[in-house]
């Protein structure tokens, strides 16, 4: 049942599916619930729970009431958390992306590149729940991945993308798995010499804190917080403390800030994919000044005058999505156009057939695939792996790497 329900989920590109006993499965399409197929039943349903948590933490379900874990089903990368609910167990599932995330395939704006090559501060990534923060974070890890000499430790809970190491050395660890907590996480991170540290989540003040504390003496640390704005993440993050120490904290974050980023997510009905639309904060001197007087509001006119400085307000964030053209879109998404209907051609397959049609020699210079290092922008499914080719030096080398 699980397994049926995961692929039927993953062809109509839902984003979560729903399973309560009694009731029907429910997928979200898009941000909207729709209903599919029978009433579920509860020892189907006790019986799928179980088999996820597994004999070893069914104990800790029995007496925490739920539990959360990632899985792989039918090829899928699952984030799952089971719950008692007053039907049984039910189970609440995010259906990952099959691709490895980067700020290119999310289709966000470059000017986010920038943070991933800084040596040091926070950044914050903020939204509310299913607006692709998880998605946004990795993809700043894979740019740093890919790009810098980097040690990198993520503390997840659980763990969403696994990351293969690159120019990179990366450690992930799951919380509850892997360690006890995210304290205890990052107690020990701060004693593994770390470059970048990824913390899946801050949601208690001991947990900013350290996080805080961590940005402080020289790492570049990236989290998540839910907020609807930027100035609402900062103020999440200042709320949580008593108001004797804000002051304090205001102090701290000025310090060590390096960018806030706040996203939803729209559905484009021309290119049947939702994007993110984002706010996006760069902590220059007058953020800075602004974050230790504790006057947060007075940030909403800085987003408004800082285009010059690579800030982005929802509205002319907006203005910019709808002058894009350069989308990329998956070729596994269910409703793809075909080749020649995308605005950017290089994001479909390179083939003989495709070369052909835009008329392209294979010995032509003016190709930019004849580039050394080619990379050819395909996604397949994640147990096929992205075709990469590395180190030639004409198309021809890479059409026999392709037939291979």
């Amino acid at each position: 049942m699980l397994e049926t329900l995961i692929r039927k989920a993953r062809s109509m590109d839902a984003s979560d599916l729903h399973m309560e006993a009694g009731l029907p499965a429910v997928f979200r399409i898009r941000g909207e619930l729709e209903t599919h197929g029978k009433p579920l039943d509860s020892d189907a349903l006790l019986l799928a729970g179980r088999s996820l948590i597994g004999d070893k933490n069914w104990s800790y379900f029995i007496e925490q009431c739920s539990f959360d874990l990632s899985a792989t089903i039918q090829g899928v990368r699952c984030r799952i958390n089971v719950m008692k609910t007053n039907s049984g167990v039910g189970l609440a599932i995010r259906l990952l992306s099959s691709f490895q995330p980067t700020l290119e395939k999310l289709n966000l704006h470059p000017d986010l590149m920038g943070i991933a090559h800084q040596s040091h501060g926070l950044v914050l990534i903020g939204g509310a729940t299913g607006s692709g923060k998880s998605s946004t974070l990795a993809a700043l890890i894979q740019e740093i991945n890919h790009s810098q000499a980097k040690h990198i430790i993520t503390i997840e809970n659980p763990i969403e993308y696994h990351f293969k190491a690159l120019k990179s050395f990366i450690r992930q660890r799951e919380v509850g798995r892997d360690t006890p907590s995210f304290s205890q996480g990052l107690m020990d991170a701060l004693r593994e010499d770390p470059d970048v540290l990824m913390i899946g989540e801050m949601r208690e003040p001991d947990i900013m804190k350290q996080t805080l504390n961590a940005a402080e003496t020289g790492h570049m640390v990236l989290s998540t917080v839910h907020s609807g704005s930027v100035v609402e993440a900062l103020q999440r993050v200042v709320s949580n403390f008593p108001a004797e120490v804000q002051n304090g904290i205001c102090a701290q974050l000025a310090d060590c800030l390096l960018a806030v980023v706040c996203q939803r997510l729209i559905f484009r009905p021309d290119l049947n994919i939702r994007v993110p639309e984002c706010e996006i904060l760069f902590a220059n001197m007058t953020v800075k000044s602004i974050v230790r007087s504790g006057k947060l509001f007075k940030l909403n006119d800085v987003l408004q005058t800082g285009a010059l400085d690579h800030m982005w307000s929802f509205q002319r964030y907006k203005e910019w999505l709808e002058n894009y053209t350069d989308w990329y879109i998956r070729s596994d998404h269910p409703n793809r156009q075909p080749a020649d209907d995308l605005t950017n051609p290089d994001h479909t397959p390179l083939t003989r057939d495709y070369l052909s049609s835009r008329q392209l020699p294979l010995d032509s210079p003016a190709s930019s695939v004849t580039k050394k290092s080619a990379y050819i922008k395909k996604d397949v499914p994640e147990n096929d792996g992205p075709y990469k080719i590395e180190d030639v030096d004409n198309l021809d080398d890479i059409l026999r790497e392709l037939d291979k």
